[in-house]
């Protein structure tokens, strides 16, 4: 089995529309890595994520802005031979994104950018309140770099 660089971009947001989580890691303050899973959107080569106002991964941030974004799928246990061990492979398509987190304080734009995180798991339209748009903390992940794979692949 082989391992399949994913170039073309329909492909990649293609991986990214059908996931239901991300995973994003952030540099904690001592400098180790701190990975969470979150909700998010994305639109045009932009991440958006939610968190409350505050909070370790707020204080993360305010020390090292970049992160790093990954979505996977179909995850699937595959193998050559059942009883040989080193035949099996967990096959799977993912997504790496790297970039770094501005915060949007813009309540138009923080409303625009719910509406893109909704859109992820739901067609229905939404309204969101005064202090919940303000109290809320929206990330928004410009994407500098993405790379994408697909694992297990048969030769």
């Amino acid at each position: 089995m082989k391992t399949i660089i994913i170039e073309d971009q329909q492909r990649v947001e293609e991986i990214i529309s059908r996931c239901d989580i991300c995973f994003v890691g952030i540099t904690d303050l001592e400098g180790n890595p701190y990975v969470i899973p979150m909700n998010f959107g994305y639109r045009n080569g932009v991440i958006y994520l939610h968190s409350g106002p505050t909070g370790s991964s707020i204080d993360m941030l305010a020390h090292n802005h970049r992160v790093c974004v990954t979505f996977s799928v179909d995850h699937e246990l595959v193998f050559q031979h059942p009883k040989v061990a080193c035949s099996y492979r967990m096959k799977a398509k993912s997504v790496i994104c790297r970039g770094h987190v501005e915060f949007i304080d813009d309540m138009d734009h923080k409303r625009e950018a719910l509406n893109i995180i909704m859109k992820q798991y739901s067609s229905r339209e939404f309204i969101y309140s005064e202090p919940a748009v303000r109290n809320v903390k929206i990330w928004e992940i410009p994407i500098d770099q993405v790379s994408a794979k697909e694992y297990a692949v048969p030769h």
